[in-house]
């Protein structure tokens, strides 16, 4: 019973969170203000992981497929496969989980934070004592502004990927970059990237809905809100790596 006793809690919720802004101006100020907090500010770290990823992928791959063993001769997989192998699990897999991952802990640190000084200082109730719809105004501008800045990362982290690819060309001698060209158009097919965008939406809906589902609706204090963050971040982990 429990089970289904949340499931009707968190749909009354998400009913409340995606009702019409009352003040769009408002809205809009504070979704802008979100996407430079998601976008703007996570972009270093997105930068540096993803390029740092695909050139020891790279390597890592080149080393593995390419080295002479008993087993797999080196004359018998060509070098552009590397590419493919490369490309193909850097747009499928890894631009989408190690963003999302990055942008995880993130994201729930500032929500905590958030929520936590606003419940602490009672602002959500006085929200609800003027009349404004309380879910509404702290959730949605962040669950839009995530819609708009986490695909978007993700199809920044894929290019670097990509490029740190390249880099690792330079440094070692059993891959060029014909090579990992020629691998890379040989596999790419459009719904990779439809699929890559797929996962980064589902990864902001699922995030923020459980995020703030779970902070906004808790009873208690400092223990209730602490098991509340980790439930949503486990939750939220659960749901990202089973899609």
């Amino acid at each position: 019973m429990s089970f289904f006793t949340e499931l009707g809690r968190f749909a009354i919720f998400m009913r409340y969170v995606l009702k019409r802004p009352q003040k769009w101006p408002v809205f809009w100020k504070i979704t802008f203000r979100e996407m430079h907090n998601i976008g703007i500010e996570s972009l270093l770290v997105v930068m540096l992981i993803a390029t740092f990823t695909g050139a020891v992928t790279t390597i890592q791959t080149a080393n593995q497929l390419l080295t002479p063993s008993d087993l797999f001769p080196t004359q018998l997989i060509p070098k552009f496969v590397v590419g493919a192998v490369v490309s193909t699990s850097a747009i499928l897999e890894l631009a989408p989980t190690v963003t999302c991952l990055v942008l995880a802990g993130k994201i729930g640190a500032n929500i905590a934070s958030e929520i936590g000084n606003k419940k602490i200082s009672e602002q959500i109730d006085a929200y609800e004592v003027m009349g404004i719809n309380s879910a509404s105004f702290v959730a949605l501008p962040k669950i839009v502004a995530g819609l708009i800045m986490i695909p978007s990362l993700i199809i920044v982290a894929n290019f670097l990927l990509l490029y740190g690819g390249i880099l690792a060309t330079k440094f070692t001698s059993a891959l060029t970059l014909d090579d990992l060209v020629e691998g890379a158009r040989m596999v790419f097919h459009a719904e990779y990237v439809k699929i890559m965008l797929i996962k980064g939406f589902h990864f902001c809906l699922s995030n923020y809905k459980f995020k703030f589902f779970s902070r906004l609706l808790y009873r208690g204090w400092c223990i209730r809100s602490r098991r509340s963050r980790h439930k949503s971040g486990y939750q939220n982990l659960y749901c990202h790596f089973i899609f």
